[in-house]
């Protein structure tokens, strides 16, 4: 029995299930309205575009580094796509395709700057945040661009009833990385990586390649989650994902994942992003000050760094 519980303590994403589950209970029976289908259907469609940047932002983070222009990306690429198609002539899938590209020359970018000259992926990436957002203000002409019609926006926002079709998005890309993360080689690679840098260097381990991977994972991720949102607004917004790095590295954080790489699951970024849709969507249920969500999500991240703390030293001094 306490070879179970030890080995549940373990688990990073633990103390998250319990938040969640309790959440989701304060809330029912605080506000009735928060259980209905129409309300589950409301945070099902809000779900799949910060839980795909998530997934990016999470991985990265067990290779032991951040990215915070996420935000900005999220905003430049399906600005590319739009100007793509609506001013250049692209066709909507070669558009799509250049906006992909650029989305990983960002990553790129940002992994060259960091491991050439071995500076803070948090100082690379702020100075990104600021170079994304300006080309995608540039791109627009300081107003949203006419968003073509020939898009192809049903296949990754039909609405599919209980969700949308960006649901199926989020559920592949989740189960591709969870298989990747947790049982292949490369996910050993990642978590080494971020672990023990040198100890994974001395095993034979190229950890610039693991790290070069996760910065141009992580942008595409965020790239693809605002092209999704773009699809479903029919806008396309320069102002699009401001602030939406910290919402994802909170989450990935609420979920378990360590700030200083090595530890963190895929169930945990999932977990963490529904936290913080079921809170953004509860205080509105429950008539609370929606200016309270920001306080709320900072709170939330504060205590769950140190339950996760407790949890993982109560567990290291059980036999």
């Amino acid at each position: 029995m306490q070879r179970i519980l030890k080995t549940l303590l373990s688990r990073p994403e633990i103390t998250a299930i319990i938040m969640l589950g309790l959440v989701i209970i304060g809330f029912t029976l605080y506000a009735p309205q928060f259980a209905t289908y129409a309300n589950s259907r409301v945070m099902l469609f809000a779900l799949p575009e910060l839980g795909i940047i998530v997934l990016g932002v999470g991985i990265l983070m067990i290779a032991g580094e951040f990215d915070l222009s996420v935000g900005s990306v999220f905003a430049l690429v399906p600005m590319v796509i739009v100007v793509a198609v609506g001013r250049w002539g692209f066709d909507p899938y070669s558009a799509m395709a250049l906006g992909f590209l650029a989305a990983l020359a960002v990553g790129y970018v940002n992994g060259w700057i960091t491991l050439t000259f071995n500076i803070p992926s948090f100082v690379t990436t702020l100075g990104m945040l600021f170079m994304a957002r300006s080309l995608a203000t540039v791109l627009s002409g300081g107003f949203p661009p006419p968003f073509p019609s020939e898009l192809p926006i049903a296949v990754f926002v039909a609405d599919l009833g209980l969700f949308r079709s960006s649901m199926l998005w989020f559920v592949g890309f989740a189960l591709i990385l969870g298989i990747t993360l947790h049982y292949s080689n490369l996910g050993n690679w990642i978590f080494a990586t971020g672990g023990q840098q040198q100890a994974a260097a001395d095993m034979g381990i190229d950890t610039r390649r693991v790290k070069m991977a996760c910065f141009m994972l992580c942008s595409f991720l965020a790239g693809f989650a605002g092209m999704i949102t773009t699809f479903r607004l029919r806008s396309a917004l320069p102002s699009l994902g401001e602030g939406l790095e910290l919402q994802a590295i909170a989450a990935a954080v609420i979920g378990g994942t360590a700030l200083t790489g090595g530890i963190g699951s895929l169930i945990g970024f999932i977990v963490g992003t529904g936290l913080i849709r079921v809170i953004d969507n509860g205080l509105v249920m429950a008539r609370v000050d929606a200016n309270w969500f920001r306080f709320a999500i900072g709170a939330l991240t504060i205590v769950a760094v140190i339950l996760n703390i407790w949890v993982r030293n109560r567990a290291r001094r059980m036999h």
